[in-house]
């Protein structure tokens, strides 16, 4: 399950007793960055066809690439964030293969020398209280290709390269996984990350970020590893979940039908939830990889061989921010939230800094952290989803927020009046939530005597709910009893106390007076 929502089976699930899943990632990571890696094109997601490309991007003779600082420096972050050894000394190389949309015949990329080798992710599990590591093997910087449009109407294709040399960072993971669930767990994981230090958008929907899955199976107890299949540029946290699944029962189902998995290339397809062949790779391809000649070895600096007018790795390290394993852990003991708070405040964007600005408030005391978690991933969610925004440009600032939370705390609104309040807020941030309460007439009704007469009224009006309440059975009672509370607080206009309302039906309705 990926947030407590179990996955759905489209293939064969395997016995587990007979068969162990091999998974490994392979992450291609759009680097955050104004212009491509080797030019100066500026990288912009939906810009008009063809109008960020420069020379050197359309491989024009006689162009020749300069090499992009910035994505060095972001390559350099996440590798610093992923607890890798970065290298001092990292070379560039030409993968030769032909496509369309890669005009010079080859990509530019780090084979033989990486940028960064080895570190270990910690991925935390839903449900199992427990983190699962995963190794890294190496992080390089490589060159995105263009995109083939195919226009099957008229039975061609067209080439926008636009997206042809901006900068991506493959990240390539140990085969530690064992299911569609971990990898899923995975990717949410390092995007949490990347996103923290800035390094990548993560913006799957626009192609930032594109996951390849190797999967194979083998017997249980075996150290050999099965023949595997590559799922390629799955787009979502959900469809690797899925991919993965259903590429282990397909392979699973496979071999004890007695045929044989065949090493290919296989695309997933979010309608169907099921992945398709491609292309085989039984014959290994020959990429022909040869020292980019254009590009002298990548020198960094460090405490240990400082160089001048070169990125600084120790420096880089310094500005790493808070990363979220870190932030869990100290929402944890600060602030003592449960686990599905955490989750929400690590996870959602922008939801970290607006959840700590709603409870410190300013003023020296710090509101209950629980419940004001609570009122941002239920209540204002909720609000902003119906909008189409996020915390992170929410116009109801945490201050607006807050009071809201401080009225709801005092009694001073109902529950029911919370969410119109909120909404009221949110199209009037400039105006204090207070004033919007006396305004609007919202305050909460706590007078006794008041709720008494409305309670009368409905109860006087339901006479023949009431004698059925007081002649059904305790599950039958529960219903009536909610239809009469919710019928005295559309009476008091969603403003009456509902705790006190409660009280007070509950003495009548077991009283034979009323």
């Amino acid at each position: 399950m990926i947030c407590g929502t179990p996955l759905p089976s489209t293939a064969p699930l395997p016995r587990e007793a007979a068969w162990e899943p091999v998974i490994g990632l392979e992450v291609h990571a759009q680097v955050a960055a104004r212009t491509k890696l080797f030019s100066a094109a500026v990288c912009e997601f939906a810009a008009p066809v063809n109008s960020r490309v420069q020379l050197v991007d359309a491989a024009f003779p006689g162009t020749l690439p300069v090499l992009n600082e910035r994505c060095v420096e972001a390559g350099i972050l996440t590798a610093l964030a992923l607890g890798m050894r970065v290298n001092t000394v990292s070379t560039f190389d030409r993968k030769h293969y032909f496509y369309a949309d890669m005009p010079a015949g080859y990509q530019i990329t780090q084979q033989r020398l990486p940028l960064a080798e080895g570190g270990e992710l910690s991925v935390p599990l839903a449900g199992t209280g427990r983190p699962l590591s995963v190794r890294l093997a190496r992080l390089q910087l490589e060159q995105d290709s263009g995109k083939s449009l195919h226009d099957l109407d008229n039975n061609r294709s067209l080439i926008d390269l636009n997206r042809a040399g901006c900068g991506l960072m493959e990240l390539v993971f140990e085969p530690d996984l064992r299911s569609g669930e971990e990898a899923a767990a995975l990717v949410k994981e390092l995007i949490l990350i990347l996103r923290r230090i800035g390094t990548c958008s993560c913006k799957m929907e626009e192609g930032a970020l594109r996951v390849d899955a190797n999967v194979s199976v083998r017997p249980a107890g075996s150290d050999q590893l099965g023949v595997r299949s590559e799922v390629k540029n799955i787009g979502s946290v959900r469809g690797v979940a899925r991919a993965v699944q259903y590429e282990i029962g397909r392979q699973v189902a496979l071999l004890e039908s007695g045929g044989r998995v065949v090493n290919e290339t296989r695309s997933y397809d979010p309608e169907t939830a099921q992945t398709v062949a491609m292309r085989d790779k039984e014959v290994v391809q020959d990429y022909r990889f040869l020292p980019e000649p254009n590009l002298p070895p990548l020198r960094l600096s460090c405490s240990a061989r400082p160089l001048a007018g070169v990125p600084d790795v120790d420096r880089l390290r310094e500005t790493l921010p808070e990363l979220p394993a870190a932030t869990r852990s100290r929402l944890e003991t600060q602030y003592r939230l449960t686990a599905d708070s955490v989750q929400a405040v690590t996870t959602e964007e922008g939801l970290l800094e607006y959840f700590e600005a709603t409870v410190s408030g300013g003023s020296g005391t710090q509101r209950d952290a629980e419940a004001v978690a609570v009122l941002l991933r239920m209540d204002v969610k909720a609000l902003l989803n119906e909008r189409g925004c996020t915390f992170a440009d929410c116009p109801l600032s945490p201050s607006s927020v807050g009071e809201i939370f401080d009225l709801r705390q005092r009694d001073a609104i109902s529950s029911s009046v919370l969410p119109l309040l909120l909404e009221a807020a949110y199209d009037a941030p400039m105006v204090a939530p207070s004033i919007l309460v006396a305004e609007r007439g919202w305050s909460q009704i706590s007078d006794q005597v008041a709720l008494v007469a409305a309670c009368d009224t409905v109860l006087r009006n339901a006479a023949d709910k009431v004698a059925k309440y007081r002649a059904a059975s305790p599950k039958k009672q529960k219903q009536i009893f909610n239809q009469l509370a919710k019928d005295v607080r559309l009476a008091c206009d969603n403003r009456a106390n509902m705790a006190e309302v409660s009280k007070i039906l509950r003495e009548k309705l077991e009283s034979r007076d009323s």
